[in-house]
């Protein structure tokens, strides 16, 4: 039987899977930093909306908001940034291929951190998952496929392959800091999941403001904002932040993060009939392949 919390990572992976879709369009018209920047601008007021009206900001403690804070600038301000980067390149497949590598990352970090030990098991998920991604990139796509989001001229590649691989890195890293509050191991009630949300959010979004008063130059915006540009990059962020990042905090509640990482990774399987219905056509061999090797080895690491 299912619990309730492996549901809620489910539905977190398919609220990314319809980001990535919803993203194409404005990152690429604002670029990932202004993208960001106004995605998470939205959704703080969402959220902050939310906890005012439910009054679960006294859930929120120093210690747990100063934790959380530290989980949002390496998931969101890192990792989100550098997701859509990935997306601005490499179109929505690919980098959620590349994003769900964040299970294996996971594992990773128990061996290198917590000192544990990789079996036979493990190492062939390690593989498998390494060629689950190398599989959707080279044959992931039809080669006379002429579509805006499975085309190669938004960039290098492999500046969008290393994007990808850095915002997977720091969803693990964000996920294993939040851990400890969202379950009330760090001591105290387990923090609300929106309050959480709203604090990882908003943190993130400072920081970008920074950035963009600073003055660097890739944190300026592309093109000025249209109407219909603002109105997709909120309803990305109100599916992908506002309830794919509460959905996780949920999760993380009850779940291990190991099985939270590997239910989450499951986004690149739930792209295809997305791009199956935007595309008018199956994608390629190489992308269910690939997705397939993916979700199989995380398992196989996560399982072990």
């Amino acid at each position: 039987m299912i619990a309730a919390y492996d549901l809620l990572a489910l539905c977190a992976a398919a609220c990314w899977a319809t980001t990535g879709a919803l993203a194409v369009m404005p990152v690429r018209h604002l670029g990932a930093f202004a993208f960001t920047r106004w995605r998470m601008l939205m959704v703080a007021g969402m959220l902050w909306s939310v906890v005012w009206a439910t009054g679960s900001w006294d859930s929120l403690s120093v210690e747990g908001s100063l934790t959380l804070a530290v989980s949002g600038m390496v998931g969101i301000f890192i990792g989100d940034t550098a997701l859509f980067g990935a997306v601005q390149r490499l179109g929505p497949r690919r980098a959620s291929v590349l994003f769900a590598t964040h299970a294996a990352f996971s594992a990773g970090l128990g061996f290198s951190v917590l000192g544990e030990r990789m079996g036979l098991q493990a190492a062939l998920g390690g593989a498998l998952t390494l060629s689950g991604v190398m599989c959707a990139i080279v044959l992931g796509r039809h080669k006379e496929e002429q579509h805006d989001w499975e085309s190669d001229d938004h960039g290098s590649i492999k500046l969008g392959v290393g994007l990808g691989l850095v915002a997977a890195l720091c969803q693990a890293l964000s996920t294993l800091i939040a851990k400890p509050v969202m379950s009330g191991q760090a001591g105290g009630l387990p923090m609300d999941p929106i309050a959480a949300s709203a604090v990882r959010v908003s943190i993130a979004c400072a920081a970008h403001y920074v950035i963009l008063w600073l003055g660097v130059g890739a944190a300026k915006a592309y093109q000025p904002p249209t109407r219909r540009v603002l109105l997709q990059t909120a309803l990305n962020g109100f599916v992908g932040m506002g309830l794919g990042m509460t959905f996780i905090l949920m999760a993380l509640q009850r779940g291990d993060v190991g099985m939270v990482a590997i239910l989450s990774s499951v986004t690149p399987v739930l792209v295809l009939p997305i791009l199956w219905w935007q595309l008018r056509r199956a994608p390629a061999w190489g992308a269910w392949v690939g997705a397939g090797l993916t979700v199989a080895g995380t398992a196989l690491i996560l399982l072990r």
